[in-house]
């Protein structure tokens, strides 16, 4: 690897952390209510949507149990209108190509993935969906789902401000519409023109034909694709308008647009933690879990990038230079662009993985085994960072495991943030943890005994079976990627994930507002000697082992009959 790919690397990574700041300070000032540069402008759309939905509604405070029925109850409305966009678009206008509807199992994995923030997808876009579908019923609800997950996020964090207990954590509708008018739409409407000046289609033409200089005709498929990649990104959504997702150079033009992509996929999961610190007033406390979150990140990352660029024994059998130079890449180059390289792909595919967005700029299915083990650990660990809003959540679920197992090492009482953590809690948050790796590893099991599970592998043996536990990785942790060498689009695979994606999304959802109403009702308990504080560098480094001991001691054994066998077989060819 050289320095000027490591350089690239570190540079956007830096770029991310700056971003984030401001960012994150910006998003306090919207969650909580105070008033912003943007307030003038949405202040009137804001009173025709609260006017829509119900002004009474709109302005009551809600305990959690409120806020949750009402969540469940506009994901399962807006779930309603989109299975019914993508089974009868047949019947709907901006159809040109004259698509039929969707299968309905194949629709109800879609739709499911799309209204979860997963974006999973056992389909190609261009020639499955007509445009109206791609809009309606794709990206639409990549607005409403990361304003989901971050809604979440924030009624959790403001159970830790209740100082004197009680029941309010905010109104639901009010925080989805502030973050949706506030962020998401002002945001992707900038970016949007901003990728439409790169080269990203947007227009409601289907396709174009073109001849070409020795007479053969091409179609060209087109379509409103720059709204949809800056949403995409933006909310770690995933999904692609085009089968090839980002590696497609009408969704990904140009180096810019490939180190945009990456710096939407980090900037608002790594600026919510802190947003975090800004609201439970402790900014120290939100540094301490984005370096948690950080070292991870760079703990993982490099494993992937060093992986690549030393390519496999065969490569280097078949006489290709595997070293990097001024004139050739080296490595393992098999499923990534040329004009990305070894770096920008492993970096992508790192970053989308560990922010759980999905979005692939090369095949990760065509990685070395230990290059392919690290999308595999993030997704696994889903709090690198992870999604929006759930990344977080789950870092919190960790950090309250550790304050209650160092609370007990101590002797003190475990208390987090000044709220008591007792036996209701830690049931409540290993329930939230547990359902993870259960919606895994079942799934994954039964698929590699069942025929059916088992013929839609292109690989035999290791290989074949990561395939299928990062189908359901990818699922569970709502990122929507994948080892494509799987064929999904069958009647199991589609059920199969489309459970595993709704058991993954909404259980821990409703658990952990659980937390959130549990905690909000206590009282808060002023700092003493006695007090175990989470603020500091040796409860990060806890913290850290927590995480990593509990994910170890759940996906290793996994791990170790797919990518890390499969390493240790690729390594055996060089005594032959």
């Amino acid at each position: 690897m050289t320095l000027q790919a490591w350089l690239q690397i570190a540079l956007t990574l830096l770029i991310g952390l700056l971003i984030s700041v401001p960012v994150g300070r910006y998003l306090a000032r919207v969650v909580t209510g105070r008033k912003t540069w943007l307030d003038p402008v949405f202040d009137p759309m804001d009173s025709l949507i609260y006017l829509a939905i119900g002004r009474r509604i709109c302005g009551r405070p809600m305990d959690w149990k409120s806020y949750t029925v009402n969540l469940l109850a506009t994901n399962f409305v807006m779930a309603v209108i989109i299975y019914l966009v993508l089974v009868f678009q047949d019947h709907l206008p901006l159809n040109p190509l004259r698509f039929a509807g969707m299968e309905p199992i194949l629709a109800f994995n879609t739709t499911v993935s799309f209204i979860t923030n997963t974006d999973w997808q056992a389909y190609g876009g261009e020639t499955t969906l007509s445009n109206l579908s791609q809009m309606a019923a794709i990206t639409f609800p990549m607005f409403t789902s990361a304003a989901t997950g971050f809604v979440v996020a924030m009624a959790f964090i403001r159970a830790f401000t209740v100082r004197n207990g009680g029941a309010d954590i905010g109104n639901f509708y009010r925080d989805l519409v502030r973050l949706t008018t506030r962020v998401l739409l002002p945001a992707t409407f900038v970016l949007g023109v901003f990728m439409i000046q790169q080269g990203e289609p947007q227009t409601l033409d289907a396709a174009v034909t073109a001849h070409a200089v020795q007479g053969q005709v091409q179609t060209i498929m087109l379509g409103p694709v720059a709204s949809f990649e800056t949403i995409k990104h933006l909310g770690t959504n995933g999904g692609a308008f085009f089968n090839a997702n980002a590696s497609h150079p009408y969704e990904n033009p140009t180096p810019l647009t490939n180190l945009v992509h990456i710096l939407l996929m980090i900037v608002l999961p790594a600026s919510i933690v802190l947003c975090f610190g800004e609201m439970i007033g402790n900014r120290r406390q939100g540094w301490i879990l984005y370096g948690v979150m950080g070292v991870m990140l760079l703990m993982f990352m490099p494993v992937a990038v060093v992986s690549e660029q030393a390519g496999t024994p065969t490569l280097a059998k078949a006489g290709i230079e595997l070293a990097a130079s001024s004139t050739q890449p080296g490595g393992n180059m098999e499923g990534k662009e040329v004009r990305f390289g070894i770096a920008q792909s492993s970096l992508f595919a790192s970053i989308t993985t560990m922010f759980t967005t999905g979005s692939v700029n090369a095949m990760h299915d065509s990685f070395t085994p230990l290059g392919g083990l690290v999308p595999l650990i993030g997704m696994m660990l889903q709090c690198v960072f992870g999604g929006k809003g759930v990344g977080f959540l789950n870092a919190l679920v960790y950090g309250i495991i550790a304050v209650f197992v160092a609370g007990l090492m101590v002797g003190r009482t475990p208390e987090f943030f000044g709220k008591k953590i007792e036996k209701p809690e830690i049931i409540l948050v290993s329930l939230a943890l547990l359902i993870h790796p259960l919606v895994i590893l079942a799934p994954t099991a039964l698929s590699v005994a069942a025929p059916y599970g088992v013929a839609s592998m292109s690989n035999a043996g290791m290989h074949g079976y990561s395939e299928v536990l990062y189908a359901f990785a990818s699922s569970a942790a709502n990122n929507g990627s994948a080892f494509a060498g799987l064929n999904a689009n069958t009647p199991w695979y589609n059920l199969a994930t489309g459970f595993v994606i709704l058991i993954g999304r909404y259980p821990p959802i409703i658990f952990m507002m659980a937390v959130a109403g549990s905690v909000a009702a206590k009282p808060t308990i002023a700092v003493t000697a006695g007090t175990l504080r989470t603020d500091t560098s040796l409860f990060a480094a806890f913290w850290l082992g927590v995480i990593l001991v509990v994910g170890a001691l759940t996906f290793l054994p996994a791990l170790v009959l797919g990518p890390i066998a499969e390493y240790f077989a690729m390594k055996s060819q060089l005594l032959f």
